[in-house]
């Protein structure tokens, strides 16, 4: 439509995308109230609703979702053409956008930004912890970082960090009044400090042991989807608690807390970077790339 340009769609991706006028308008850098006057001006060009406004909350309409399930992907190739523009400078730089779990980003993600920001200071880091599984190219990121059951079989994927532990842990006062559990059963008679997604899943204590595999529904007095709050809890004497075992690392050599099970809590991959397969990656991508492999083969074995 002669009267649209690609400011009205990116900021209807960027509303929708946030369902949140003033961080969607921060990111956009305008304000607010601009933004909210462009998307009327969109919606009335267009002779529909886009999006349903309240005090409170925006929602997509089904013309909404349609637009966006159209839109975003062509938005998504629009920035990362220009980014492939813009590194044919001799630096890498532009937004880099990636969407991680949270214990992919403190245990694995997180020692990696200072020294890859320094090497490569015009590109703009943007990580996002969410732990639902998501349409990365949908929602706008450049990469996501995901465990290898969860990858789709259209995405290039590298590996991020090295295998990984569960540890079922808790503290000895805990295990002086009730008991230490000899076998993942036995906690079904203690005391869980569980988890409940963003979704509403609440996931099951999963345990292997030579090709053997257990799940174990916790029951206790506390689920959370706060990690410190988790820790917190277990520290506290609560009850028992499954968490990658970097955690808890510094707490098990001291004596803090105590491992349990672990025997059956062998090491899994650890998490992949993952991105669409159709195209190239953009510069800042390319160079985030190139960072993993090099910090992988520099990486202490623990």
């Amino acid at each position: 439509m002669n009267d649209l340009d690609l400011r009205d769609l990116a900021a209807f991706a960027a509303v929708a995308r946030t369902r949140n006028f003033r961080r969607a308008a921060k990111e956009q850098q305008v304000s607010a109230s601009g933004l909210s006057q462009r998307l009327r001006e969109l919606e009335e060009r267009l002779g529909v609703r886009l999006l349903h406004r309240t005090t409170r909350s925006v929602a997509l309409t089904e013309a909404g979702e349609m637009l966006l399930g159209r839109i975003g992907p062509a938005l998504h190739d629009v920035d990362a053409a220009l980014d492939q523009v813009r590194g044919l400078r001799d630096v890498p730089s532009g937004r880099l956008r990636i969407n991680a779990p949270a214990p992919a980003v403190e245990l694995v993600l997180a020692p990696m930004v200072a020294p890859f920001l320094a090497a490569h200071p015009l590109i703009e880091l943007e990580v996002v912890a969410q732990t639902a599984l998501i349409d990365i190219v949908a929602e706008g990121f450049d990469a996501g970082v995901r465990y290898g059951e969860h990858l789709a079989q259209d995405m290039v994927a590298v590996p991020l960090g090295p295998p990984q532990h569960y540890a079922a842990v808790a503290t000895p006062d805990y295990l002086a009044r009730h008991g230490t559990p000899k076998q993942p059963r036995d906690l079904l008679d203690h005391r869980c400090i569980g988890t409940r997604y963003e979704s509403g899943v609440i996931p099951d204590w999963e345990f292997e042991k030579a090709g053997r595999t257990l799940r174990i529904a916790p029951r206790g007095p506390l689920r959370a989807n706060s990690i410190a709050l988790a820790l917190r809890a277990v520290r506290d004497g609560l009850g028992v608690l499954l968490i990658f075992e970097d955690y808890v690392r510094d707490d098990l050599r001291a004596g803090r807390l105590v491992s349990l099970l672990a025997d059956w809590c062998e090491p899994f991959p650890g998490p992949f970077l993952y991105y669409p397969s159709r195209r190239q990656p953009p510069p800042a991508l390319r160079a985030f790339i190139d960072f993993v492999v090099a910090w992988r083969k520099r990486e202490p074995p623990r």
